[in-house]
């Protein structure tokens, strides 16, 4: 046993790394046949039902089968003095692994619904960092326009109006808010490109 895990299994039974059931409490490591008969046959129950547990727990879909498998196994451990029939320990297995299964369905339906949602365009801190220095960058050269150029800019791509509202807006005609649009956006390329 040396450099072995041990885990406690809860009522004085403890498990080594491989799952081998280990007696550590004294009524079990020097006590009577009947709890070394109790400790076999739990580990004799352990070794051949573990894994149709663990099948189990992943057919009802559970998102952990083993750890099910193994919740079970313990929640066993713990009452099998209470039990009236040894032999319906695996139907108490199976019982364990359905609730367990069901519960954690549940409580992970109850963590989906209550969880927010990232968004699918959710940026990281640093491009949100670049992003600002960019606007920063574009409303300095905004600044820089003509107050004509800045408007037509500004109502086209900022409030997204059409050429009729922009028209109405800055009390020009449909062809002058084209221009002013066409001529704003050369301005503000050349003005973006000295800036980088």
């Amino acid at each position: 046993m040396t450099g072995s895990t041990l885990v406690n299994m809860g009522d004085g039974g403890v498990s080594d790394a491989r799952g081998h059931i280990v007696a550590r409490d004294t009524r079990l490591a020097g006590g009577t046949s009947d709890d070394v008969d109790d400790v076999e046959r739990y580990q004799q129950l352990f070794h051949g039902h573990f894994v149709t547990m663990t099948r189990l727990a992943a057919m009802l879909g559970a998102d952990d089968p083993e750890d099910v498998a193994q919740e079970a196994f313990v929640r066993l451990h713990r009452r099998r003095r209470m039990l009236r029939d040894v032999h319906a320990s695996v139907g108490y297995l199976r019982t364990t692994v359905v609730n367990l299964s069901r519960s954690r369905a549940r409580h992970l339906a109850v963590v989906r619904r209550n969880s927010p949602v990232p968004s699918p365009d959710a940026e990281s801190a640093e491009h949100l960092a670049v992003r600002r220095e960019d606007a920063r960058e574009l409303v300095v050269a905004l600044g820089q326009l003509s107050t004509r150029h800045r408007e037509a800019l500004v109502l086209r791509y900022w409030l997204d109006l059409s050429e009729a509202e922009m028209a109405d807006a800055m009390g020009v005609s449909r062809g002058t808010v084209k221009a002013h649009v066409s001529r704003g956006l050369d301005a503000l390329a050349t003005i973006m490109e000295g800036t980088r």
